[in-house]
């Protein structure tokens, strides 16, 4: 990976090189006008490194996470297929810290307005307010942007690499370019000989790289088909490095342990105990906490609980019920953000029967299957960090802080993560192993946490807290006034992120909610931002997490108040506001054989969720059996735009609505004395694989432009859920988790 590192910074600044015999091709425009962000002027074209050519093949940058979302396979299928290589014949690299792999859709996305009404020209002003993403250096995985940010620039990056291959093949052999055809990484002359990447890769580094046009979907050989992911063997034979797995030689083991009263101080330890136990070689003060060095992970973690500590107290609210007063309290201010206001909210409509609700939703945390962990090796002079993470220029960047250095002193190798959901956009675990390196210069040192340690450290989903006041007149809604408070993500997880303070109305708080494709003449949703300041961070899909669960649920009230079926109800509403979304809601309601009538003992609900420009419609059905309710049966209906691999978008929808049937019956935080009450998965259960329902999906692709799916599946199955146990039981859930109200097989 050190070579790869000087590769990738030499060719993005002069464009493409020859080092230690291999060859950088890459290609990507900042755009001049919205409309078309792959156009230049002469001249003004930047070579960044995504294709590298050497003896041993062609191996593709993919320079986004990979934490089961099958990112590599689809980004690196997105350069072969302009290429000409066959994917069975690629490697794929994450690749090192750099400003040219910044994600140029993660800050359009941040834009308010409804995605489902973004018109072609916002659709331009969001590219090219994602053009700041360079400045900032935002190399980030996250928001359901990967495939939408790569869509264009990884496949531009292919057919320049296939055309400088081709101009350099004309040059060796005297036929002009036009009558070159390439495949299966060759070049191929008229005569059928046939001249491979490989040998043509020196020469090609000379050509100046050119802009062509993209193929068409109508000739891609590769893309919109399921192919086998990149990442499949490894995963399968146990040979894949996660962060967990890395070893370099010399290397010791060690265990963090921090003050459980969230951002409490550290007053004193005494480690006699600690130190006297086998293996355990050095106990590190990091300022609020210790690390144990041992001779391996199970010692340190052993020998970090017998640090007798003194802690001190953290600074935030004793109790849940003073953290509950806290969000409320937020109701009482003004409102941070009105981003949706159509008609008159205030005025009860005559002859409309008014219906409120008052919902509640925990404090979650990621609970990633592999917990937070970094290695580091400090040398004096420079800093090598491995680690899972989804943002590694940040990564490289507060290290290099820490350690006093210049961030191109610093490496970055990003190694595969078992889970991230957000989590790992965060850099903490990073930090400390940096600052234990510090302390052991010149050894390798891997840093793990406990799951208790990761679980009660963690950047949270906010609770929120939503108040929704609706009427309905004649069968149809005529008034939904929603208004949520909760801590912001943004101000807390922008922040750490870019440096910068995060101002002005908060989408992320009241996305799901004031943004979904629903006729109502009076519509009207706010936000509250609750004074508090525990430590809050990006979870899958965000504020929809929670706002999909308070507006469905509430859209579902008023369906019953107005004596309609939930569907039917719906796809009124819909069908002239988006007819996009209205398909969506028709697929799930044919897959499903919905009748609006269900016999004894079975119940379904239907939810609708417009997040990351991708609308999501799910029916869950729910049966009473002798042992208790089992969830049987749950149907996907999603618009992607463009599908280019149906087996992994399949795989991300499904794998997102059990994520939210998990918190939705499961999980929650709590706090006490400022610290959290969970500890591990029996206090954080999740839905195990037997009771997970069988799932059918289906993928449509009438959108004009493609949209993300690591997010969208999971805001829907909380109010699915929850909709089809009212149609069982007659009980309305209005908080989660599910478990305590209901006797659910989960």
């Amino acid at each position: 990976m050190a070579s790869i590192g000087k590769i990738a910074r030499r060719s993005f600044l002069i464009g493409s090189a020859a080092i230690a015999g291999g060859v950088a091709f890459g290609v990507y425009k900042i755009n001049q006008t919205p409309e078309n962000p792959l156009t230049a002027d002469a001249g003004e074209t930047v070579l960044n490194p995504y294709v590298i050519i050497d003896q041993n093949g062609v191996t593709i940058i993919t320079p986004r996470a990979e934490m089961g979302q099958g990112v590599h396979t689809t980004l690196a299928a997105l350069v072969a297929e302009e290429l000409d290589v066959d994917m069975a014949d690629i490697r794929t690299l994450h690749g090192p810290p750099a400003q040219a792999y910044f994600n140029q859709a993660v800050l359009g996305a941040a834009l308010p307005g409804k995605e489902y009404a973004k018109s072609d020209f916002m659709h331009g002003v969001a590219r090219a307010v994602g053009k700041a993403g360079k400045l900032l250096s935002l190399q980030i995985t996250g928001g359901s942007t990967s495939i939408v940010d790569g869509y264009e620039k990884m496949r531009a990056a292919g057919a320049s690499a296939r055309e400088a291959l081709k101009q350099a093949a004309a040059n060796r052999s005297g036929v002009a370019m036009s009558r070159l055809k390439t495949g299966q990484g060759h070049v191929i002359l008229p005569d059928g000989t046939r001249i491979s990447y490989v040998d043509l890769a020196a020469e090609a580094a000379e050509v100046s790289p050119k802009q062509v046009p993209l193929r068409p979907s109508s000739e891609w050989k590769q893309l919109g088909k399921s192919i086998p992911r990149v990442d499949m063997v490894e995963k399968s034979t146990g040979t894949a490095t996660f962060g967990i797995d890395v070893r370099v030689e010399g290397m010791k083991f060690a265990a963090l342990r921090t003050n459980p009263h969230l951002d409490g101080t550290m007053i004193g330890f005494d480690a006699t105990d600690a130190l006297a136990m086998p293996g355990v070689e050095k106990i590190v003060d990091l300022g609020d906490g210790i690390a144990v060095v041992a001779s391996n992970t199970w010692i340190a973690m052993q020998a970090a609980e017998a640090v007798e500590i003194t802690w001190g107290t953290g600074p935030h609210p004793q109790t849940m019920e003073a953290i509950n007063s806290k969000i409320a309290e937020a109701f009482t201010g003004k409102a941070n953000s009105k981003l949706r206001d159509d008609g008159d909210a205030d005025t009860l409509p005559a002859g409309a029967t008014e219906i409120t609700a008052e919902y509640h939703l925990p404090y979650l945390a990621h609970a990633t299957m592999e917990p937070m962990n970094a290695t580091a090796l400090y040398t004096g002079d420079a800093l090598t960090i491995w680690a899972g993470n989804q943002s590694p220029v940040i990564v490289r960047d507060k290290c290099a802080n820490i350690a006093g250095l210049e961030p191109e002193q610093v490496e970055v190798h990003t190694t595969y993560m078992g889970g991230g959901f957000g989590r790992r956009g965060e850099v903490d675990y990073a930090q400390y192993a940096t600052s234990l390196a510090l302390a052991m210069k010149g050894t390798p040192v891997q840093l793990t946490w406990s799951r208790e340690q990761d679980m009660t450290h963690d950047f949270y989903r906010p609770g929120a807290i939503a108040r929704f006041r609706g009427a309905v007149k004649d069968g149809k809604a005529v008034l939904l006034d929603g208004q949520i408070a909760g801590q912001s993500a943004t101000v807390q997880a922008g922040g750490r992120m870019t440096g910068l303070p995060m101002a002005g109305p908060d989408k992320v708080l009241v996305e799901g909610s004031f943004d979904q494709p629903y006729q109502i003449p009076n519509y009207r949703v706010r936000g509250y931002v609750a004074d508090l300041d525990l430590p809050v961070g990006f979870w899958r899909s965000v504020g929809a997490s929670f706002n999909g669960f308070f507006h469905e649920t509430f859209i579902d009230e008023l369906a019953h108040a107005a004596g309609r079926d939930p569907m039917a109800f719906r796809l009124e509403m819909m069908e002239n506001e988006d007819p996009i979304s209205a398909a969506c809601l028709k697929a799930v309601r044919d897959m499903s054989g919905w009748t609006g009538k269900t016999p004894e003992g079975v119940g379904r609900g239907v939810a609708f969720t417009y997040s990351f420009g991708t609308p999501v419609a799910e029916v869950i059905e729910v049966r009473q059996t002798e042992d208790g309710i089992k969830i049987t049966n749950a149907w996907i209906a999603a618009d992607v735009g463009t599908v280019l691999d149906p087996s992994i978008v399949q795989a991300q929808l499904e794998g997102g609505l059990i994520y939210g049937l998990s918190a939705a019956i499961h999980e929650q935080i709590t706090f006490e004395e400022g610290a959290v009450e969970q500890q591990n998965f029996p206090d954080f259960d999740a839905v195990r694989m037997h009771n997970v329902p069988r799932i059918e999906t289906r993928i449509l692709q009438n959108k004009p432009h493609i949209s993300g799916v690591g997010e969208p599946g999971t805001p829907p199955a909380k109010p699915a859920l929850a909709n089809a146990l009212f149609d069982l039981t007659g009980q309305r859930a209005r908080s989660l988790p599910l478990i305590d109200q209901f006797d659910l097989l989960a």
